[in-house]
């Protein structure tokens, strides 16, 4: 059943907050799962979530602190001495702990890993701090189940029973040799229906799927994706299994990702959130409209060598918000198609062929649009033919122009390691209104003989 939760229960929060009514308050806290009391303690001033925060034992608030929003937990963190965040990531896998760990000052960062009461946890996490964050060692974990090649059925199950303890769920089974390097993956069935003196070498599966240290965490998202991985397991240089990427870190991946294009494409150059402060909205937000003000300049000045024109044919002008439009649209259209396919690795085929079938598609759709163009503009507007003639000629050709440009750009960004998302916002909008009032114009002129 899906909990909602609702102004009037954090209304009630927040009385029994007040009152100091920790029976009632612990009762209702008890009910509801951590990440949506994560969710009302971010909605709560400052003060009453840290009340929550140390009202509720660790091995909740550990999970918690994963939840809040960071300026939340940055604030409860710095509340906490070393030993009680210390206490809190011994509750957490190694990748959340890490993750906790890096957000610190770095002159806590010592002081809470030496606080750690699990050794082997300590080095683990330590080891996960110098991985790139963006990188598969940056987002793996550490727990997971390794078997050796050389064991037999049962000491293989021995041995996953003690190591089982320290994972919170098995996607997989791993084999490794003598040196820990990865050789394949053990099935469940394989291992309970097998005798017990059957050797791991004889019924691993030597197929496995698997990512390096080095990779980027979106590529770990798409090959996850691609292959419907719940887990996958990382190597180093060597080839040793170092630790497992699981789906729940790949779902945060895509989301930002999601998030970061779709706010690239709105032409917000940083990743900002409603909630975060008005300098830093404005720092993400101005330099894209400043480029956009700039282009409306270039606009008006291309307007201007086109004034005698529109002096003596003033219905021209009428148009040129359509053609803009109809220009920044097109363009927007053909290339959030492009960085989607980008994004999703599904793009094949040479540049060229990609240019000859959005050509093909510009000009079906720019006909169509044209045709309606020229008898809107005669029996809903009242123009003479010869103008709608004009006009949709331009439209199409605008259509056509915008289409390549949507399609060109991004597959060049992309090509130079540039985000291609960036194609999809202001950039391309601009630049196809400027380009759309100078075909519009140079067409009128020609058609009309102006």
């Amino acid at each position: 059943m899906e909990f909602k939760i609702s102004k009037e229960l954090i209304t009630q929060i927040e009385n029994l907050i007040q009152q100091n009514n920790i029976v009632e308050l612990e009762t209702i806290l008890h009910e509801i799962h951590f990440a949506d009391i994560a969710e009302i303690m971010n909605d709560l001033d400052t003060s009453e979530a840290i009340y929550i925060f140390n009202l509720l034992d660790s091995e909740i608030t550990a999970e918690i602190l994963l939840e809040l929003d960071e300026e939340v937990r940055e604030t409860i963190l710095s509340t906490l001495s070393a030993k009680e965040i210390a206490e809190e990531l011994d509750e957490l896998d190694t990748d959340d702990a890490a993750d906790i760990i890096a957000e610190l000052p770095q002159s806590k960062k010592a002081q809470v890993i030496s606080e750690l009461e699990d050794v082997e946890h300590a080095k683990d996490i330590v080891d996960l701090l110098r991985y790139d964050e963006n990188t598969a060692g940056g987002i793996m974990a550490k727990e997971l189940v390794r078997v050796n090649e050389n064991w037999n059925v049962l000491t293989c199950v021995k041995e996953m029973r003690l190591q089982a303890e320290n994972v919170t769920r098995v996607h997989s089974i791993y084999v490794v040799d003598d040196e820990d390097r990865l050789k394949g993956r053990l099935s469940l069935k394989d291992l309970l229906t097998t005798s017990t003196k059957t050797q791991i070498s004889d019924i691993y599966i030597k197929k496995v799927d698997y990512v390096r240290v080095e990779t980027k965490d979106v590529e770990v998202a798409r090959i996850m994706q691609k292959y419907d991985l719940e887990a996958i397991p990382v190597v180093d240089e060597l080839g040793r299994l170092v630790g497992r990427v699981t789906i729940d870190d790949i779902i945060d991946i895509i989301k930002e990702e999601a998030d970061k294009d779709y706010q690239l494409a709105a032409g917000i150059s940083q990743d900002v959130e409603a909630d975060d402060s008005i300098l830093e909205l404005t720092k993400a937000r101005l330099p894209w409209l400043v480029l956009a003000l700039f282009g409306g300049f270039i606009s008006v000045k291309v307007l201007g060598i086109f004034e005698p024109m529109m002096e003596s044919h003033r219905m021209l002008l009428f148009f040129t918000p359509l053609i803009a439009a109809m220009a920044g649209n097109v363009g927007v259209q053909s290339s959030a198609i492009v960085v989607q396919g980008l994004a999703n690795n599904s793009i094949t085929g040479s540049l060229w062929n990609r240019l000859l079938k959005e050509l093909s598609l510009s000009l079906l759709n720019g006909s169509i649009l044209a045709g309606i163009l020229i008898l809107g503009s005669h029996f809903l507007l009242g123009y003479e033919f010869l103008i709608g003639i004009t006009v949709s000629i331009a439209l199409l050709s605008v259509i056509v122009i915008a289409s390549l440009i949507g399609t060109f750009i991004p597959i060049v960004l992309d090509k130079y390691g540039v985000d291609p998302a960036l194609a999809t916002g202001p950039f391309i909008t601009t630049s196809n209104d400027i380009i759309g009032i100078i075909i519009y114009f140079t067409i009128a002129k020609l058609v009309l003989g102006i």
